[in-house]
């Protein structure tokens, strides 16, 4: 069982809220496509840290904390490309949170 008492404490924030809405739908949300991106990471989908800071109007540490909490959650998943770490959401758990509010809340 997820440790829900945590992603509570996560999803407990506006600003991480978007990042999750924006990271559901990235194109429509970061409208520059990535040069860094690699073809097997565009096929699993993922946007750099750089893009996500940009559109939060936030510092670089603040963004990168934020998604380290959401990533420690289970609810992101990131992958490491030369200097640049891309982030997508973890759709499995997040349905699975999904289903736990359905179920038992």
């Amino acid at each position: 069982m997820k440790n829900y008492v945590d992603i509570f404490k996560v999803l407990a924030n506006e600003k991480r809220l978007d990042m999750l809405q924006w990271l559901k739908e990235p194109k429509a949300h970061f409208d520059k496509p990535t040069a860094h991106l690699s073809r097997n990471i565009s096929e699993k989908g993922g946007v750099c840290v750089g893009d996500i800071q940009e559109k939060a109007d936030m510092s670089q540490s603040t963004v990168s904390h934020y998604l380290s909490m959401m990533q420690n959650a289970g609810l992101l998943e990131s992958e490491r490309h030369g200097k640049w770490t891309y982030y997508r959401r973890n759709e499995a758990v997040i349905q699975e949170v999904a289903e736990f509010l359905k179920k038992e809340l």
